[in-house]
């Protein structure tokens, strides 16, 4: 059962705002025209925020299937109830082909040989192999060629154990308006299925809009649409930002566990790179350190929340702990906070108070998107669900 108050044997964790999940879900299904589906994509544990729980409130919100990265993460989903449509967003090991079945999980589709074994899986088992088509238009990941996909498709049309449920590609610059990859992707896809009708193929649902393809590029949302980190409050490129309203859903959260007042001169953490500069810093512990997501690479350049206000990080991140300095000087009013003690909670994501650390702040510190901070946080961190 999900977490709903804080864990009991640790004093870290990531909280997660189910009603923002179902906030976002919405204003995302509210962009697409009637009929037209919307895909979530709730891999990697749903970016870190549990894809249990927020497939639940996704599909309550209005979302019609969902897309998972990995066989294990469907069988997840499957195992906890989920009966709604699911596709994998690659195309599994050959060794993998049997679970799909036995879970009903859709793979994404690009070689004939994975193709046919699948249908002979499928065939033997009395079912239907329902897969998506991918094509490879110009972010030369995964996918078939579009000068090759008619081709590929009469090579294994033939199989009673096969059916196309879609047909996509993932495009690279959707973020950028006026962009002349963009562009480019979305014209050989348009082709492609053209092509691909022509030839009289079963195309099913057509879908290349991601997040920000979703926002930019109404004209290419077809069938269906496929949204990601926006779902969880994030946006995905500054060009988004004030085309839709998103609520972000995740705050991490720990406790302090040991606070006291170093004398000047004493080191902090290993290395002892930063020591105790003046007379009244307290230093503070939490429990929560690169393990957890939190990147060593921040060391000592990202701040944290107690008390409604700033304080900055000091010391190298640890494994699993981390420290920062308070000023508690009376004569220095302009910089004194308020002491800390065992117990006070710390905000490393998220609000307290009229203060916010977000994830994009976080991101831009460490040099990398907000989509890995979010990752990051929910792969050890027990969750709080709101």
């Amino acid at each position: 059962m999900p977490l709903t108050s804080e864990p009991q044997d640790r004093w870290a964790w990531v909280e997660i705002d189910l009603n923002a999940i179902r906030k976002n879900t919405r204003a995302f299904k509210g962009m697409l025209k009637r009929g037209t589906q919307l895909m979530c994509a709730v891999k990697a544990d749903a970016y870190g925020h549990g894809a249990v729980a927020c497939t639940k409130a996704m599909h309550a919100s209005g979302a019609d299937q969902f897309a998972v990265a990995t066989v294990a993460e469907g069988v997840e989903l499957r195992q906890a109830g989920i009966e709604w449509p699911i596709l994998m967003l690659n195309q599994a090991p050959m060794g993998a082909i049997q679970t799909l079945v036995d879970y009903d999980i859709m793979p994404s589709v690009y070689t004939s040989e994975f193709a046919l074994a699948y249908g002979e899986c499928a065939a033997a088992n009395n079912k239907i192999g329902k897969y998506h088509l991918a094509l490879d238009t110009g972010m030369t990941r995964i996918g078939v060629l579009p000068a090759d996909v008619v081709e590929f498709r009469h090579a294994i049309d033939f199989h009673r154990g096969l059916e196309c449920a879609g047909t996509f590609t993932h495009f690279a610059t959707a973020d950028n308006l006026q962009d002349w990859d963009f562009s480019l992707q979305a014209q050989r896809f348009t082709d492609a299925v053209a092509a691909l009708h022509d030839a009289g193929c079963d195309v099913g649902l057509v879908h290349c809009d991601n997040t920000p393809g979703i926002i930019l590029h109404p004209n290419m949302h077809f069938d269906m649409a496929r949204a990601g980190i926006g779902l969880y409050g994030l946006q995905p490129s500054e060009a988004t930002e004030g085309r839709i309203s998103l609520a972000p859903a995740m705050s991490v959260r720990a406790r302090v566990m040991r606070a006291i007042n170093p004398a000047v001169g004493e080191g902090v953490s290993y290395g002892l790179h930063y020591r105790i500069p003046t007379p009244h810093i307290q230093v503070a512990t939490i429990p929560l350190g690169y393990a957890d997501g939190l990147s060593r690479t921040l060391s000592g350049r990202m701040d944290v929340l107690v008390h409604g206000k700033r304080a900055r990080q000091v010391g190298n991140i640890c494994m699993d702990q981390c420290m920062f300095a308070i000023d508690t000087n009376p004569v220095r009013s302009y910089r004194r906070a308020e002491p800390v003690v065992e117990g006070d909670l710390v905000t490393i994501i998220g609000k307290d108070g009229n203060e916010c650390i977000t994830a994009d702040e976080m991101a831009k510190l460490r040099g990398t998107i907000n989509y890995e901070v979010t990752c990051n946080f929910g792969m050890r961190l027990e969750k709080v669900y709101l």
